[in-house]
């Protein structure tokens, strides 16, 4: 007899997602699984209010494409989710930047705290300088996407690939060229801050 699907683990989202082609209304258990980790991610990106119509958005998408997912080609639901919600982000990068370079300017120190400030909550958390966040504005969109979806997703290599249909060669590639140029913008900081004492 073969065992029950983990709540949660691929062949259960898989079987779900199988089903809900079929009962539409089978989908909303998959909502109610990942919306929160999604909405997180996307607070992160864009602020609180931008993620409300955004994550709704994400499962709208994924819902109206869910006879494209295929689990049997190496594809979990939480990392095709999470790809859905970058190129939703990827639409709205221009606001990402202005909130970026908007944050660089008042400094962590100053910012308001709140769940649409989630950017703002961990750069102050950490004690990090708006050099910090310049760097992070400065990087690569795509280099961007790929730090963004390993902290505020938690996302490892192989399903951060999975998520932006990339190699999982070039997740790490992006990974370290963007940490190498962080590292360097708080080098900068610390090197300044010596000088000045």
């Amino acid at each position: 007899m073969k065992a029950p699907p983990e709540a949660g683990g691929a062949t259960d989202d898989a079987e779900l997602v199988t089903a809900s082609l079929h009962e539409p209304e089978r989908f909303a258990l998959l909502y109610d699984r990942y919306f929160g980790d999604i909405h997180r991610y996307l607070a992160a990106r864009l602020g609180g209010e931008t993620a409300d119509d955004l994550a709704a958005e994400t499962f709208l998408i994924a819902f109206r494409r869910r006879a494209d997912f295929d689990a049997a080609r190496g594809g979990a639901l939480r990392p095709w989710l999470y790809g859905i919600a970058t190129n939703l982000v990827s639409q709205h990068r221009r606001t990402e930047r202005r909130r970026l370079r908007a944050l660089g300017r008042i400094g962590a120190e100053h910012a308001a705290d709140g769940p649409e400030d989630r950017v703002t909550a961990r750069v102050a958390a950490e004690a990090l300088r708006p050099d910090l966040v310049r760097a992070l504005r400065d990087l690569a969109p795509g280099d961007r996407d790929v730090v963004f979806l390993s902290i505020f997703g938690g996302l490892g290599y192989d399903d951060i690939a999975r998520a932006l249909g990339i190699p999982g060669g070039t997740v790490g590639s992006r990974l370290n060229r963007a940490r190498r140029r962080l590292r360097q913008a708080l080098d900068g900081r610390t090197d300044t801050t010596e000088e000045n004492r």
